[in-house]
């Protein structure tokens, strides 16, 4: 009825024959009319054709904030005007809305686009799932979802796609595993997959995709072995799985991919060797290996590869020499073996390679001079043979490098004098050339482009003056020469230096007074001025250093008050001012530099009352203000310093009164020394919280009474309480009845002036089994190059580690080798030490292991990631004798066998 209505309707409008309804219909005719309207209603809502209601069915799931989309109407005919539509014969076969800020989700309905050829939504903020039904598009060519907030695992029916060309999903969230189904994507040429969580390992089924030129799938979670399948995609050209979690070893049948122009795999967990079969890809122009866990040699074959222009091996475990065929990459431009462990000399070959630009050979075990050949790459502007072997002189050409920018040479063993010239004609950015045996003077010119940033020249033999090209050098941000013979003034015009950040200058003989000037260097966050000979006070001007973090003129002979004006330096985080002549009290205000870690005030002739406000200090972690003459009681708001880790010393001074019980809240503190001063009392029952002591030190005082019943101090060497003739209990006479310590008879002194005794004496390493001992010992019994190499303290941290735990470490020690991390790691995660400790040692015994746990916290002090926080040599050694008077099985060691580097770091 319906039907026959509309067609009666439209018959009428057609032939405008309206007035013949009353005596066709009569009475009826009313309603057929009102029928007719509605039905042609209901006739202009069904004009727009079926793709474009898909189309509006996608809309209602997008947020379109800036209304881009608002040219797509219903009363349209077709959606081939919207905007992002493109139609070819009335049939919509492209949708692409990219970037167009929108979000939501993609509807299903995407999916009834059946002529879809191209799929666009990139760069927008789309999420939830991708729809399996994309998989319905059998035209689709070209789907890129990339740059969104996609979730989920990639749809299994998107392997239906036999016509796709590009699949690109990158910088989404996208998990789960590579659906096999991908392999069937017979005409793929492009997948870029990167940024995700992509897990499992790669489906073996891609060898399978024979049009494949790109695949890109880095900075995600695969893991598994690289399916040599992958070999069997002969027109594969960039395979990119950077950044992954991939294991096993690099397939040979890569050697089998002869477009192959980029293979990049770092940040892996691969093994094994270099395939020497990777000669074979000719047209290879990126190889990048590195951060992975790689041995044996380099692959003499790669030399066979003369397109390639960046080589990229570093940070692997590769051994052997650098092969001469290297020299046959004749486009090579970047060369990069540094932190592997090759041997051997650098091969003058190398030289031949005209266009390199970047050469990294830094941290292996290189020998022999450096060619002098390399100054005939007059393209070289990076060159990085630090941290190596390296003898000899700085080659003189390399003054000549018109290109160079960066130069670093540091930590080998290089003799003779730098190039005079060196800077003349190069527009140098960084030069390194710290820890070495050069002599001479610093060079003048190396600053003549008034482009250099960092000049690192410490730990080496110079001597001289600063040079004014260095002095005036506006772009200098770093400028580090500690540790040589430099003399002179401080240079007031480094006070003009704009982008100054650190000057650091110590262990050198400068001398005079620090000048005013100084408070000019506004951006200065490291002021380093120890071991000279600097005089007079200091000026007020450092007030003006508001962003200065450390400042530390230890070792000089300054005098005079501390200005009140330091306590405006609001960063500062380490305050050394140690081993000077300065007097008077000390600024009340200093209890305001709330960001303070290291306050460092010892051997100075400080007075007065040590004030209340230090407690303040919250995120203090030492505090050494020993050697000096403050006097009155100990504030009991220093145990509210609950960050105090390392050491708090108040020794040799004039304190009197009682040990405030406080000082029991201290439960990180791991050095606690009071010796030498007049305090009375008993020592509080509250240091029994202090668990994590590994030495204090209470002697020549006046204190009385029994020692606290915890087993830290029952058991503590009596040399900690020497000279308190009333104290008792633990290794002291016991309590019952009369008794007396006796007590050295220069007393207070002991032996040493004031102030030059070692204070740090802990507990430490000897006598917990003879087993351990022997190993002890023979270590510092052994040959002179040994202990020569492993002479700072950091790596003999790691050699303790090494003896307690029966591991050793597998990368660099200034790297932060595994076998640190290890330890950390463990004992955050299990809550517990003894779970370390080397099984095959005697473990049954409870006090082997209690002692082999404070060598282990020794070990950890000495491998502090700063060097500021690990202890001298000496300090070391006087923890390992005191350890072992404390178990009772003293063993004295060979200290003249011992290289004692009292590192003032």
């Amino acid at each position: 009825m319906n039907d026959e209505l509309t067609g009666i309707c439209i018959i009428m409008i057609v032939d405008q024959k309206f007035t013949r309804m009353p005596a066709i219909f009569g009475f009826g005719a009313f309603v057929g009319y009102c029928l007719c309207v509605v039905t042609l209603l209901v006739c202009g809502s069904q004009g727009l054709n079926l793709e474009g209601q898909y189309l509006l069915e996608v809309k209602k799931n997008i947020n379109d904030q800036f209304n881009f989309l608002s040219n797509w109407n219903s009363i349209d005919d077709t959606p081939c005007g919207w905007t992002g539509v493109i139609c070819t014969n009335g049939v919509v076969n492209s949708l692409s809305l990219r970037a167009m800020n929108l979000s939501g989700v993609l509807a299903p309905s995407i999916g009834k686009l059946s002529n879809l050829i191209e799929l666009d939504v990139s760069y927008n903020g789309f999420g939830g799932n991708i729809p399996k039904e994309i998989g319905n598009c059998l035209l689709l060519e070209n789907l890129c979802l990339n740059n969104n907030q996609f979730e989920g695992q990639i749809p299994v029916e998107l392997g239906g796609l036999s016509c796709l060309r590009t699949l690109n999903l990158c910088n989404n969230k996208i998990s789960g595993p590579f659906p096999e189904e991908l392999g069937n994507l017979s005409s793929l040429i492009e997948f870029v997959g990167y940024t995700n969580n992509l897990t499992g390992p790669l489906p073996h089924s891609l060898g399978k995709l024979k049009n494949l030129k790109k695949f890109r799938a880095g900075q995600n979670a695969i893991s598994g072995s690289l399916p040599p399948e992958i070999g069997q995609c002969e027109n594969l050209e960039t395979l990119g799985l950077a950044q992954n979690d991939i294991g096993g070893e690099i397939p040979k049948e890569l050697g089998m991919l002869p477009n192959l122009m980029e293979l990049i795999l770092w940040g892996n967990q691969l093994v094994g060797t270099v395939p020497k079969e990777l000669g074979n890809c000719s047209k290879l122009d990126t190889l990048a290996l590195y951060e992975n866990n790689l041995i044996g040699g380099i692959p003499k074959e790669l030399g066979n590869i003369r397109s390639l222009t960046k080589l990229y091996i570093y940070r692997n475990a590769l051994n052997g020499t650098i092969p001469r065929e290297i020299c046959n990459l004749s486009q090579a431009l970047e060369i990069d073996f540094s932190e592997n462990c090759l041997t051997g000399e650098i091969p003058v070959e190398l030289s031949k390679i005209k266009g390199l630009s970047l050469l990294y050979l830094f941290q292996n075990h290189l020998t022999g001079v450096i060619p002098d050949e390399l100054s005939e790459l007059k393209n070289l502007t990076k060159l990085d043979l630090s941290i190596n072997n390296l003898t000899g002189p700085i080659p003189y050409g390399f003054q000549y490098l018109t290109g160079m920018l960066q130069l670093q040479l540091f930590d080998n063993a290089l003799s003779g004098s730098i190039p005079r010239g060196l800077g003349l004609y190069s527009p140098l950015w960084v030069v390194d050339f710290s820890g070495n045996y050069l002599t001479g003077r610093i060079p003048p010119h190396l600053c003549r482009h008034s482009n250099l940033i960092l000049l690192n020249l410490e730990s080496n033999k110079l001597y001289g003056n600063i040079p004014t090209g260095i002095t005036n050098c506006k772009s200098l941000v770093q400028l580090r020469l500690v540790g040589n013979s430099l003399t002179g003034s401080f240079p007031s015009e480094l006070c003009k230096l704009v982008n100054l950040s650190a000057i650091e200058l110590d262990q050198n003989k400068f001398s005079g007074p620090i000048p005013p000037e100084v408070g000019n260097c506004k951006k200065l966050q490291r002021l380093h001025l120890s071991d000279n000979f600097f005089t007079s006070e200091l000026p007020k001007e450092i007030g003006n250093l508001s962003q200065l973090v450390t400042f530390n003129v230890s070792s000089n002979l300054l005098s005079g008050k501390i200005p009140p004006d330091i306590v405006n330096c609001k960063m500062l985080q380490r305050l050394d001012l140690s081993r000077n002549n300065f007097a008077d009290s000390l600024p009340d205000e200093l209890g305001t530099l709330l960001q303070l870690e290291l306050l460092e005030l010892s051997e100075n002739n400080f007075s007065g009352q040590i004030s209340a406000a230090t407690g303040n200090l919250s995120h203090l972690t030492e505090l050494q203000i020993g050697g000096n003459l403050f006097s009155g009681p100990i504030p009991p708001e220093l145990g509210s310093l609950s960050s105090l880790q390392i050491a708090l010393n108040l020794s040799y001074n004039n304190l009197s009164g009682a040990i405030p019980p406080e000082l029991g809240n201290l439960i990180l503190l791991e050095f606690l020394l009071l010796n030498n001063n007049h305090l009375s009392g008993e020592i509080p029952s509250t240091f029994g919280n202090l668990s994590s002591l590994l030495g204090c030190n209470f002697s020549y005082n006046d204190l009385a009474g029994p020692l606290p019943s915890n087993s830290l101090f029952q058991s503590m060497a009596a040399s900690s309480f020497v000279g308190n003739s009333g104290l008792c209990g633990g290794l002291l006479p016991s309590c019952d009845g009369n008794f007396s310590v006796r007590t050295a008879p220069t007393g207070k002194g002991v032996d040493a002036p004031r102030g030059k005794i070692i204070t740090v004496a802990a507990a430490g390493i000897g006598g917990v089994s003879l087993i351990l001992i022997v190993i002890i010992l023979y270590f510092m019994r052994r040959p002179v190059e040994v202990v020569t190499e492993k002479c700072d303290i950091y790596s003999y941290g790691v050699v303790l580690l090494e003896l307690l735990t029966g591991r050793t470490p597998v990368q660099p020690l200034d790297k932060g080798g595994d076998l640190v991390t290890w330890v950390r790691n463990y004992i955050r995660d299990h809550s517990s030490m003894a779970g370390v400790l080397d099984t095959r040692l005697n473990l049954q015994d409870a006090v082997i292991i209690d002692h082999m746990i404070t060598v282990l916290k020794i070990a950890l002090l000495c491998t502090s990631m700063s060097p500021f926080d690990r202890p001298s040599m000496r300090e070391v050694v006087l923890m390992l004798i005191e350890s072992n008077e404390r178990q009772g099985n003293f063993i004295k060691p060979p200290l003249h066998d011992v290289p004692v580097k009292d590192d003032a770091s």
